[in-house]
């Protein structure tokens, strides 16, 4: 992020946006095993067609996944391999995170006296 001007710091934020809403991560890991149609992702996240279709296009906009239509299907790709790096750094950091939070909590835990 060195040096880039405030336009280009925009759109850095924009693309951070489009990864912090839980739905939109839970889109991207069900495309990270392969393509599917917005049918298919609305079944597998349990939302509805209307709610996935928002989402992917929002995604589509900022490069993260493509599209391609075949007959009446449309059908969604990852289209930015480099989001699976960045997401397992970021989930592995909260996990190392999570795992000394409750080291932190082992150490204070009071053992029960017995009588």
């Amino acid at each position: 992020m060195k040096n880039m001007p405030p336009e280009a710091l925009e759109e850095v934020a924009g693309y951070f946006q489009v990864l912090a809403e839980p739905t939109r991560l839970r889109i991207l890991n069900i495309l990270r095993e392969g393509e599917r149609n917005v049918g298919e992702l609305a079944q597998m996240c349990g939302y509805t067609a209307a709610n996935v279709s928002r989402h992917l296009s929002l995604m589509t906009k900022h490069g993260l996944v493509a599209r391609e239509g075949r007959g009446t299907s449309v059908y969604y790709r990852f289209a930015d391999e480099s989001v699976f790096a960045l997401c397992d750094l970021v989930c592995d950091n909260i996990a190392r995170q999570l795992q000394r939070s409750a080291a932190s909590r082992a150490l204070f835990s009071v053992a029960p006296v017995a009588h």
